[in-house]
């Protein structure tokens, strides 16, 4: 069964650049895309209500815009709207799980514009069961290409390849979900897939210069310190063992591989800065209303500029 994207209104232009990037992903999906806009009932009119309207007639008004807009620029979408008055946050995760993924906006990157803790967004991707998909105010078709030669817009040239696809991948726990939706998406796009995976060696204190080292031979047979050398090999060789079955099922798809030991954080953030889309995971694991996301995803939404998508996996 084919399921619609369901993008969150809110009247902002960052929702409604959300709502075109929705557009372009539910065409190259063939489906459609329901616009879902969330209005409260306040006992008081509240100040931005002009005199003599309502808050049900200013929603309806907002969402009525949002729909002109993304007709307009894709006549033959099919566009569903969905008017509801409950919480934020619990109607766009009731959205979430009707649809084959949510986008939202986003004002931008950064330790001011980007997502807050305990913003509405980060909440929702917190909570929802299926992909939530995070857009910058500002973004457009043309950011999801690379540049045009001549000075003429990527959209002017249909054959001008897509930027790749950027996958933060983790290799301690499984995350089918997570290399589907990206190669999926590589694959749509005809794309290439950069996979990033980083990771730390465990930490050994080294001994003050006034405390006399013992040789290998007097150490403790219980110690063992794998050298850096070995610890980069062994995770190279886990990385391509995880992606084995993937690159068989989609042979199309161009794979790169980068390993590298830092922090995983800083490792995405870099792939992602000429990425198209950046994929991460996060753990369903847990009661939805005490889930987080993970020090990975919280840096990527704060810090990443292209569009995040966020996969919940078991």
């Amino acid at each position: 069964m084919q399921y619609d994207i369901a993008v969150g209104i809110d009247g902002s232009p960052a929702s409604l650049a959300a709502a075109h990037w929705a557009a372009h992903e539910a065409q190259r999906r063939g489906s459609g895309i329901t616009l879902v806009h969330v209005w409260h009932r306040h006992a008081r009119p509240a100040p931005y209500i002009p005199a003599g309207g309502t808050e049900r007639a200013r929603a309806e008004r907002m969402l009525e815009e949002a729909v002109r807009s993304v007709r307009s620029a894709h006549p033959g979408l099919r566009i569903t709207e969905r008017l509801v008055c409950d919480a934020t946050v619990t109607a766009l995760v009731t959205a979430a799980d009707d649809a084959e993924m949510l986008v939202l906006g986003s004002p931008g990157p950064g330790p001011v514009g980007g997502f807050v803790t305990g913003s509405v967004s980060q909440r929702v991707v917190a909570r929802a069961d299926h992909p939530v998909v995070l857009v910058r105010a500002g973004q457009g078709a043309a950011d999801e290409h690379l540049p045009a030669a001549d000075g003429l817009a990527p959209e002017e040239i249909p054959q001008t390849p897509y930027r790749d696809v950027v996958l933060g991948l983790r290799v301690d726990r499984p995350c089918d979900e997570v290399l589907d939706f990206a190669f999926e998406t590589a694959r749509r796009r005809g794309s290439g897939l950069r996979v990033v995976h980083a990771f730390r060696s465990p930490f050994r204190p080294r001994p003050a210069p006034s405390v006399p080292v013992m040789s290998p031979a007097a150490e403790s047979p219980a110690v063992h310190v794998q050298p850096p050398w070995q610890a980069l090999a062994d995770a190279e060789g886990t990385v391509s063992a995880v992606l084995r079955p993937w690159r068989a099922k989609y042979p199309t798809v161009r794979v790169t591989e980068t390993v590298a030991e830092e922090r995983a954080a800083a490792a995405v953030v870099r792939a992602a800065r000429d990425a198209g889309l950046l994929v991460v995971g996060r753990s369903a694991n847990g009661h939805r209303f005490g889930a987080r996301t993970g020090p990975v995803t919280h840096a990527v939404l704060h810090h990443v500029g292209c569009p995040v998508a966020v996969v919940p996996h078991e």
